[in-house]
């Protein structure tokens, strides 16, 4: 079966605690409970597209350890192919993340194994990226790297989406090689300036990203759902009402339900319905990886949701 998806990015070994709030600056507080779970949003993106049916290639870097070895377990449960995750010598990458009752949460990331993927390593890969039809980056591997990997996609024909997590500025000569933009309000914000509290700055902030050269943006906005944005024009489309229990993944499980739906139809709006339906699973669901739906559970969620 050929690749139809690759990701590039971050594999985390995700050490989770929950709390009633989150804490204040110098607050300590005491966790109710505590997991290690496999995340990073490489490997969350390249599993939500998995657990989709959709082939799916990952290319990453893990530690020769224990959390390596049940990452790239995880990744194939979900039916991705891990031929391109390749061994470090840095121990794997981890993020400490604390969640309270309403699903919000905070997330520092460890990058370790994550920082050592390199241009070259990009290059041993390219058989992957060849074969599919889309290739998906975010920021938690080196800056150059994602570049690299982003002009090379685009130099073989590919389909590009970037999610630009962790937030920074963009140079136009990068914005050039992305078809699709999705940064959630708060990387817009960093990336543009521009605080996109309503549809006049959502579409100031796309503005100023069109003319340095991407067209097509969307921009996740939690519980209000997200925003389309191309050629000058929006249109909103609300969140589907759940109780969230844990919003961790909830971004990637979007980008894997646009994914694998724009893979399908080709269709960018039905793609987008599709992923808030896949992201509305997801944080009603604890944990990364653990959280994405397949098919059958989104189509079976929303039926019985109405």
């Amino acid at each position: 079966m050929s690749i139809k998806a690759v990701v590039i990015g971050s594999l985390n070994m995700d050490l989770t605690v929950s709390v009633e709030r989150l804490p204040g600056e110098g607050e300590t507080l005491l966790a109710g409970s505590s997991s290690e779970l496999p995340g990073g949003k490489g490997g969350n993106q390249a599993a939500a597209i998995g657990k989709l049916g959709v082939a799916t290639a990952m290319i990453g870097k893990v530690g020769d350890d224990a959390y390596g070895k049940r990452l790239i377990h995880s990744l194939q449960q979900s039916g991705v192919d891990t031929s391109g995750v390749m061994p470090s010598a840095e121990p794997t990458g981890m993020a400490m993340i604390t969640i309270d009752r309403e699903g919000r949460n905070h997330i520092v990331v460890i990058p370790g194994a994550n920082y050592d993927l390199t241009c070259e390593d990009i290059d041993k890969q390219r058989h992957l990226i060849e074969q599919a039809e889309l290739v998906v980056l975010q920021l938690e591997i080196p800056y150059e790297t994602a570049v690299y990997a982003l002009e090379l996609a685009k130099r073989l024909g590919k389909r590009t989406i970037l999610n630009p997590a962790p937030a920074r500025t963009l140079e136009p000569e990068v914005l050039a090689n992305v078809d699709l933009l999705i940064p959630n309000e708060h990387e817009l914000h960093t990336i543009t300036g521009i605080a996109p509290v309503n549809e006049q700055q959502l579409l100031a902030g796309a503005a100023q990203l069109a003319e340095q050269g991407t067209q097509t943006m969307v921009v996740t906005l939690g519980a209000a759902g997200c925003a389309f944005i191309q050629g000058g024009s929006l249109r909103m489309f609300d969140a589907t009402r759940v109780h969230a229990v844990d919003t961790t993944a909830a971004g990637d499980s979007f980008i894997g339900g646009y994914v694998a739906e724009y893979l399908e139809t080709h269709d960018e709006e039905q793609a987008i319905r599709y992923a808030m339906k896949a992201a509305a699973v997801t944080v009603t669901r604890h944990g990364a990886q653990q959280s994405l739906p397949t098919r059958a559970e989104v189509r079976a969620f929303h039926e019985s949701d109405g």
